[in-house]
């Protein structure tokens, strides 16, 4: 691969090192673009307090520090300036207004909550109930409609474990989506490092038959992160049996 758009900095409150050392790891490993698309604050309530992303005061020094970089970087590789944006109902279009006031390339959709942090459910948690992954799916949906985001990180973040058909049938309307959109499905790294309950079999066999388009995304929060598909052997073995090939994983990133 020659790029990767899902990188993390400290701010989130849960990634570790330093923007440089992602910088380099990504040069020694082939890398000839880097997108940061840290965790992106939230114009919540003053009376809550994220613990998984960066603080809404964060963002000017976010991108003063990736500009400084960028430039004296431009000769060894591309660096992109992004987020990984939660989409809500409710705080979606103030979030933009403030983000548009600093240097930004481009977003990327990581639902992780529906409707949102405070007031719904994580998707991550383990659940039987079919009307969650409804509801994961529909926000979702609704977040891809918008418009402004380059991809769909971890689509299949959602942990239902009851029974394939309420899942497939749910899970469908996203990979439908993604192709009438032409938004690209990630296919999540960190997730299958760390053994999660994604990137899932069952959800790519479907988008791969459907005919999805997939990028590939490092989600790195650690600069030893930023690895090539092939230095993972089990998740290269993920990938061809799912019928997923990978290029140059560079992808048209959309203005915001």
């Amino acid at each position: 691969m020659l790029a990767n758009y899902h990188t993390h900095t400290v701010r989130c409150k849960h990634a570790h090192g330093t923007e440089r050392e992602y910088i380099e790891a990504a040069i020694e490993n082939g890398f000839k673009i880097l997108g940061f698309s840290d965790h992106t604050p939230q114009p919540y309530p003053p009376e809550y307090v994220s613990n998984i992303r960066m603080d809404m005061s964060e963002v000017e020094n976010y991108t003063d520090t990736l500009v400084k970089l960028r430039d004296e970087y431009k000769n060894d590789i591309q660096i992109y300036i992004g987020y990984e944006v939660e989409y809500t109902r409710k705080y979606f279009d103030k979030l933009l207004a403030y983000l548009r006031q600093f240097p930004l390339d481009y977003i990327i959709q990581g639902q992780h909550f529906a409707p949102n942090e405070i007031d719904g459910f994580y998707a991550g948690a383990e659940t039987t109930d079919g009307s969650k992954v409804k509801d994961y799916v529909d926000l979702t949906i609704e977040g891809m409609r918008t418009g402004y985001f380059s991809y769909l990180a971890h689509p299949d973040l959602i942990n239902y474990v009851g029974p394939d058909k309420v899942y497939l049938n749910h899970m469908k309307r996203i990979v439908q989506a993604s192709i009438d959109l032409d938004i690209p499905l990630e296919i999540n790294m960190q997730g299958f490092f760390l053994n999660r309950n994604y990137p899932s079999d069952r959800f790519f066999s479907m988008a791969s038959a459907m005919g999805a388009k997939f990028v590939i995304g490092c989600d790195a929060h650690i600069p030893v992160d930023v690895l090539q598909p092939e230095q993972m052997p089990d998740f290269t073995d993920f990938l061809e049996r799912n019928n997923i090939e990978y290029g140059d994983n560079v992808i048209e990133l959309r203005p915001v």
